[in-house]
């Protein structure tokens, strides 16, 4: 089939080479002048299936708006900017319950274990290199976080996830340029999973997509979606493009497209938050750093080894501008990446970055069918867009191609969104 893809961030990267290495023509439309340029150009990196969880959750609405005035907290409101989402916050309150943040949980794991051996085998099979290292440990500095993660801790186990929670000393074996001067009680090992840099990894498969023969179309904005017999898109160079099939990953701009087809998903920006600095020294004196990544558990923030860079990653700002970098998280960014390795970066050669994550109210992505003839959907996976976009590439691709998918995916049917 010839089959259209919109958008070129990962999951649309990933999306293009699975369906092409299913044997179909693929085009894909990006209105930037390059892969990975928007969300996933500068993320944490962190692929860690455990910890990939709906933000929707019984006690979050208590924990977020308990902690509205405090500078430092994972999820800000963006001042009264954030009100225009009030519509997207009201479903999201209502799915911050039991038995919809069981099921929601369920899928996203399942997806994203499914993801990290799918991304493993390409890694492997393809011979990439993105500054991929393995181990993770989520850093609890008091009793308190300890006892906090016992919940944690059972779904981990429940999941046959292999993880080990560890003492301080243990903690800084594993990864030695922890601070000693920062309180330490504990740490959730998870040897299995690791990081890589999102955006090298899109630019790899990229070339490995267009040796198969997929077709770049960058700086092509998509101002028209038509679905009748066959799906039909218009650019704002005016062009018209009629494929067999047309696959949507373009995250929050998934809807001025959209609209074309006469659906509409309760899509978000939430604004994530990165700095990324040049370890001191050579690659021969850079024990400073962390050897792969660490996530400190009470701000939200992972701290991860790229190369000879360090990323350190968090916040999630609802209601904000797109240009507007607030000076809360990044203060947040830095005073965390002091706390555990003072003096590793040269943080005046840092850059820093903003990335709208388009999310869903319930938290997992939208995976399959629009309604629309030909038309499919693959966005929405917030925060987890690098953890879950293997997976949900190869399964689409399959479901596309008419064959059954590899997993379960009926929590992942935009059905849930409109019940």
């Amino acid at each position: 089939m010839r089959i259209g893809v919109l958008g070129a961030g990962i999951v649309g990267v990933t999306t293009a080479y699975e369906l092409a290495r299913s044997g179909h023509e693929v085009t894909v439309f990006e209105r930037r002048d390059s892969v990975a340029a928007e969300t996933s150009y500068a993320n944490a990196g962190v692929v860690a299936p455990g910890y990939v969880t709906p933000w929707a959750a019984p006690g979050m609405p208590w924990k977020v708006m308990s902690q509205l005035l405090n500078k430092r907290a994972p999820v800000r409101l963006a001042g009264v900017s954030a009100l225009r989402e009030w519509r997207w916050m009201w479903r999201w309150w209502r799915a911050c319950n039991t038995a919809t943040h069981v099921a929601n949980r369920s899928a996203m794991q399942r997806m994203a274990h499914f993801s990290q051996r799918r991304l493993q085998l390409l890694t492997l099979e393809l011979g990439l290199n993105y500054e991929q290292s393995q181990g993770y440990m989520v850093l609890l500095r008091d009793q308190k976080a300890v006892d906090q993660a016992q919940t944690g801790l059972a779904l981990l186990r429940e999941l046959d996830v292999h993880h080990e929670l560890l003492d301080a000393a243990r903690c800084r074996v594993l990864e030695p340029g922890l601070s000693p001067e920062t309180p330490l009680t504990a740490a959730i090992s998870l040897p299995q999973d690791g990081v890589g840099n999102c955006r090298q990894f899109a630019h790899l498969l990229r070339q490995q997509a267009q040796a198969l023969g997929v077709r770049y179309e960058f700086g092509a904005s998509v101002t028209s979606l038509k679905a009748a017999a066959r799906p039909h898109l218009t650019l704002a160079n005016g062009s018209n493009h009629e494929f067999d099939a047309v696959v949507v990953c373009a995250g929050v701009q998934a809807n001025r497209v959209l609209q074309g087809i006469g659906l509409r998903l309760p899509l978000a920006p939430v604004y994530g938050y990165s700095v990324t600095a040049p370890l001191r020294g050579d690659r021969g004196h850079d024990d400073l750093g962390p050897r792969s990544a660490v996530m400190d558990e009470r701000y939200k923030v992972a701290i991860s080894r790229l190369g000879s860079r360090v990323r350190v990653a968090g916040s999630a700002e609802l209601g904000g501008q797109p240009g507007t970098m607030s000076a809360a998280p990044l203060q947040t960014l830095y005073r965390v990446l002091n706390d555990w390795f003072p003096g590793a970066t040269r943080n005046s050669q840092a850059q820093v970055w903003k990335g709208a994550r388009p999310m869903l109210p319930d938290g997992p992505p939208v995976v399959g069918e629009s309604g629309a003839p030909g038309v499919w959907l693959n966005l929405g996976h917030g925060s987890s867009g690098w953890a879950l976009a293997c997976g949900c590439a190869l399964a689409l691709a399959e479901r596309i191609s008419g064959r059954q998918a590899p997993l379960d995916m009926a929590r992942l049917g935009r059905e849930r969104l409109q019940a």
